[in-house]
C-alpha cells in the first residue's frame, strides 16, 4: 500500500533531505513519519523500494524534502536493497540522505503488541517474541548503518518530536542539540548509540548492602549512600563543568543529537542516580533532554 500524506514542501537549504525511516515493527515508525509530516516532509509510508528512485527524480518531487517509511511488509523489502538504494541516492550531491532506525526493547515491543492485540508480521501463527527476534536479526545491518538510531523504549511522543526536531528538521533555524542521558549496566553491554560513556563503577556500590539491593538509584536511601562516597561531589561537579563546556561546542559543530551513557555494573543503582542528576542539570541549560534507564527493566 502506498500512502500519500502531505504535499511537497520546497527546499530552503542548499540540499534536499531524503530520509529512510525503518526499524522494528511496533517501535514507532508511524509516529516518526507523522512528526516528519509536521516538519514539512512529503511522506510515503510502506512504499515499494523499486519506485523510490523514480519518485525522487519525478517532476514536481525533485524540489521537496521526502521521507520514506520502509518496513518488512513493504514490497521488495530487503536490508541489502535499502542500503544500495541509499548509496545510489547519495551519489547526487544535491541530496542529503539519512537512514533513521526505530528501535525498542523486546519487553516493550511485546507489551505494545499485547495492548493492540495484533500479531507480529513475521510471526502470524507463532508467539510475538519469535517475530521480534527474527526481525531484529534480519534488520541488524540497517541498525548498524543508521545515521540516527532512536530507541523508543522509554520515549514519549513529545520526546520523539523534540529529538527529531533537533536532528532532521529541514529548517536549520529550528534545529537545536537534543541530549539523551542513559543509565546502563556494563554487564549487559555498552549502548551502541552512545556518544560519550561515563564509568561510575568507582563509587560505593549499594548492591553490597542487603537493605539497599532491592532498591534503585531513584530511591533516596540509595542516593544518600552513593553521595556519601568521598569522591562523589567532586566527580559530579567536574562532570557538569565538562558538559557545560562540550555541549555548546557540539552544537556549534552542527551536531544535533548527543547520547551520554552513564554506566555501573548492573545499571540499577549508581548509574541511575548519576544519570538523573546530570539530566536535570543539562535540562536547566536549555537543552532538549531525554532521560532513559536502559537496564531497570
Amino acid at each position: 500500500m502506498i500512502k500519500y500524506i502531505m504535499p511537497a514542501t520546497k527546499i530552503s537549504a542548499s540540499k534536499r533531505k531524503i530520509i529512510f525511516v525503518t526499524g522494528l515493527s511496533g517501535a514507532g515508525m508511524t509516529s516518526a513519519l507523522k512528526v516528519l509530516e509536521d516538519f514539512g516532509y512529503e511522506v510515503f509510508d510502506n512504499f515499494p523500494l523499486s519506485f523510490i528512485e523514480h519518485l525522487a527524480k519525478e517532476k514536481g518531487h525533485e524540489d521537496s524534502h521526502v521521507a520514506f517509511g520502509l518496513d518488512t511488509r513493504a514490497r521488495g523489502f530487503s536490508p541489502e536493497d535499502v542500503v544500495r538504494k541509499i548509496e545510489t541516492l547519495r551519489k547526487n550531491r544535491k541530496n542529503d540522505v539519512q537512514l533513521l532506525f526505530m528501535n525498542a526493547g523486546n519487553t516493550t515491543l511485546q507489551k505494545r503488541y499485547s495492548e493492540t492485540r495484533r500479531s507480529h508480521p513475521l510471526a502470524k501463527d507463532r508467539p510475538v517474541l519469535d517475530g521480534i527476534r527474527q526481525e531484529r536479526g534480519w534488520l541488524k545491518t540497517l541498525m548498524e548503518r543508521a545515521d540516527l538510531l532512536v530507541d523508543t523504549t522509554d520515549l514519549s511522543i513529545h520526546d520523539l518530536r523534540r529529538l527529531l526536531q533537533g536532528s532532521v528538521h529541514p529548517d536549520p533555524a529550528k534545529k537545536k542539540l537534543a541530549v539523551t542521558v542513559m543509565s546502563f549496566g556494563f554487564k549487559n553491554g555498552v549502548p551502541r548509540e552512545s556518544d560519550m560513556v561515563l564509568d561510575v563503577r568507582f563509587l560505593k556500590n549499594p548492591h553490597w548492602d542487603a537493605k539497599l539491593r532491592p532498591l534503585t538509584g531513584k530511591d533516596k536511601k540509595v542516593q544518600a549512600y552513593i553521595q556519601d562516597d568521598a569522591d562523589y561531589a567532586a566527580f559530579l561537579k567536574h562532570t557538569k563543568e565538562m558538559l557545560k563546556l562540550l555541549l555548546p561546542r557540539y552544537a556549534d559543530e552542527g551536531k544535533y543529537y548527543f547520547t551520554l551513557a552513564v554506566g555501573c555494573t548492573g545499571g540499577k543503582h549508581r548509574s541511575v542516580h548519576l544519570a538523573e542528576e546530570l539530566a536535570a542539570d543539562i535540562k536547566k541549560g536549555g537543552y532538549t533532554t531525554t532521560l532513559r534507564h536502559r537496564d531497570l527493566e
